[in-house]
């Protein structure tokens, strides 16, 4: 029986032309920059999304420390919402490693935070008081069902921010499934942005490696960070490679994981026991809860019938589309969930 992995688009594989082009890469010393693929890479992508330069980091969490580290000094802090990768699941990095503390704001259902409740959770210029240095926000939203954010959202976000100071950080691990879902360039949805990340490893399907754009000099101070967290690497363009093939093949792709995810959404809509909304997602995360229930036994039911699942909190589960995803296995794995719900939910 073939396991249909919908735990998360990093279990995606790499296409077979990514394969060859790591095979055959040109590559250099990424240590002395010098690295001629890994540089094409920076190049392009720093193009692509509108900024000045970009460097290629090992992981989106080292992405968004490396970030947040030279955004802050140590005792300065940033504001973050609740519901935030940056939050929950880096490790309090920034704080055990930085120096800097977590403002917590409420994420919405739809990812985004309240712009009046963001504007007066920025410090005051005081002796009294840390910094506020930077705010942050994600797109889309891993928490909060894949949810995109838009431009317009997110330059009113950049304007508060930058007029009391601060700078803006998009978290933007999957800032290209925003992108195709609006129609718009991803330069577009980071035009105000003073920095952001996107994870290579996810929807755009490469094995490793994550990037960070922003201004020159920014920048350069990230590559010092990146190196002092061990992140500095070598011949690296046998990885970088493989983004060059991402952003010619895997971007426009990002449609078909939206709509397998729609497809799934709707079919778990008629499951008896499951409880979703279909009309909140829109990219490829679909996060839906188990009905009376325990949701660690409904994974291990799913286990059972080929299907893996995570468990994001409470009785909420998520299921992720992804390259390698097609349509028979969207349908298939909706089987397993009845199955599972009969069995671990007793309903008919």
């Amino acid at each position: 029986m073939r396991t249909i992995d919908l735990r998360s688009d990093t279990v995606s594989h790499p296409s077979p032309a990514m394969r060859r082009a790591m095979a055959e890469a040109e590559v250099g010393d990424d240590g002395w920059g010098d690295d001629p693929t890994v540089n094409r890479l920076q190049e392009r992508v720093a193009d692509l999304l509108g900024k000045e330069a970009a460097v290629f980091v090992p992981s989106g969490t080292m992405a968004n420390l490396a970030s947040v580290l030279a955004h802050c000094r140590r005792g300065e802090e940033i504001i973050v919402g609740d519901q935030s990768h940056i939050y929950l699941y880096e490790y309090g990095s920034v704080s055990a490693l930085g120096g800097v503390s977590y403002r917590q704001l409420p994420n919405a259902e739809d990812g985004t935070l309240d712009p009046d409740m963001m504007e007066d959770a920025i410090r005051p210029v005081s002796p009294r008081f840390p910094r506020t240095a930077v705010v942050c926000l994600e797109n889309t939203h891993n928490r909060c069902s894949g949810q995109p954010l838009t431009r317009e959202y997110t330059e009113t976000i950049a304007s508060i921010a930058h007029e009391r100071g601060a700078a803006l950080h998009v978290d933007g691990a999957r800032i290209f499934n925003a992108a195709v879902c609006q129609g718009v360039p991803a330069a577009e949805l980071v035009r105000a942005a003073d920095s952001l990340m996107f994870c290579f490893s996810k929807g755009l399907s490469c094995p490793v490696g994550s990037i960070v754009c922003g201004s020159s000099e920014f920048i350069a101070t990230v590559r010092r960070m990146r190196n002092s967290l061990g992140g500095g690497m070598r011949q690296a363009g046998v990885l970088a490679a493989a983004g060059m093939v991402a952003l010619d093949e895997m971007v426009e792709r990002l449609a078909d994981d939206h709509s397998n995810a729609r497809r799934l959404a709707q079919g778990l809509a008629g499951i008896p026991g499951i409880l979703i909304d279909p009309a909140t997602i829109h990219t490829n995360i679909v996060i839906f809860e188990v009905a009376d229930g325990e949701p660690v036994e409904f994974i291990s039911r799913l286990r059972e019938h080929g299907v893996l699942a995570s468990h994001t909190h409470g009785s909420k589960l998520r299921m992720v589309t992804h390259y390698g995803i097609e349509q028979q296995d969207i349908d298939d794995a909706l089987n397993a969930v009845e199955s599972a719900a009969r069995e671990a939910l007793g309903v008919a």
